[in-house]
């Protein structure tokens, strides 16, 4: 693969900084001006937060629930975290799975053997997965951040299932300046702009109008935007985008194959 393919091109990568090296090395080696521009900050919940003693309870009680279902590699990281605070061996008898299969291979560093999901990238897709079907009485519990969705719950509970949270951390937009804001997303307009999430989208939305709604967000709503599935690509033609490519997953090879000629 020739390593000019993207020609300078500047594209714009906005996972949390942490997620986002592998992304920009293999833009960098198609010949592309990879940016990063995080549009999410990934926080562990404080001590304080309502949601944390709720958390505490789900882990401590982790041998009652038939499946844990991580639902992104922050899910998985975190949750392994508290996992090791309070296990020092995993419970026997529980199913742990992995909505995609970075998410799974981020528990396996942990030394957490999880199902991945065999039929897709998404919550859609792992409510195929065999654990999750005859599932009536079974207690699940859900590992993510504050908020999220809940189609998810929302189903298992429909089938049966008594579902609770363990929220372990909360998703924030970065505080970009002004003068951050136009130098990057306006002068000049990115090439393409590669988005994983919808809270990524959002805050990009918000991002870009400037702290006082003073910027004309048209130019950028103009420029290629790369997402993962089909509900964010839905999510960014309502908000205005005209250029869309939906990528064949969220992983960093798929988003980055999405923009090549």
């Amino acid at each position: 693969m020739s390593k000019q393919m993207l020609g300078g091109k500047r594209v714009l990568v906005t996972r949390p900084p942490h997620q986002a090296h592998g992304q920009l090395q293999r833009l960098q080696q198609l010949g592309a001006d990879a940016v990063a521009f995080p549009l999410l900050e990934i926080r562990p919940i404080d001590t304080a937060a309502p949601q944390f003693q709720p958390a505490k309870s789900c882990m401590l009680d982790l041998d009652l629930y038939h499946s844990v279902i991580f639902v992104s590699a922050n899910a998985a990281r975190f949750g392994a975290s508290w996992i090791d605070d309070y296990w020092p061996q995993l419970p026997l008898g529980v199913n742990f799975l992995a909505v995609g299969q970075k998410t799974a291979a981020t528990l396996s560093d942990y030394g957490i053997d999880a199902c991945p999901n065999p039929f897709g990238y998404d919550s859609e897709a792992l409510l195929n997965a065999a654990p999750l079907q005859q599932i009536a009485g079974e207690r699940i519990l859900i590992v993510r951040g504050i908020g999220g969705r809940e189609k998810l719950a929302e189903e298992l509970s429909a089938r049966g299932a008594k579902v609770d949270y363990a929220e372990l951390y909360q998703r924030c937009p970065p505080p970009y300046c002004d003068d951050a804001v136009s130098s990057t997303l306006y002068d000049p307009v990115p090439d393409a702009v590669i988005i994983t999430s919808g809270n990524a989208l959002e805050n990009l939305l918000s991002i870009a109008a400037g702290s006082n709604r003073q910027f004309d967000t048209a130019p950028l709503l103009a420029c290629q935007l790369v997402v993962p599935s089909k509900r964010i690509e839905q999510l960014a033609k309502t908000a205005g985008f005209t250029r869309i490519k939906t990528a064949a997953g969220p992983d960093d090879q798929s988003m980055t194959d999405a923009l090549l000629p």
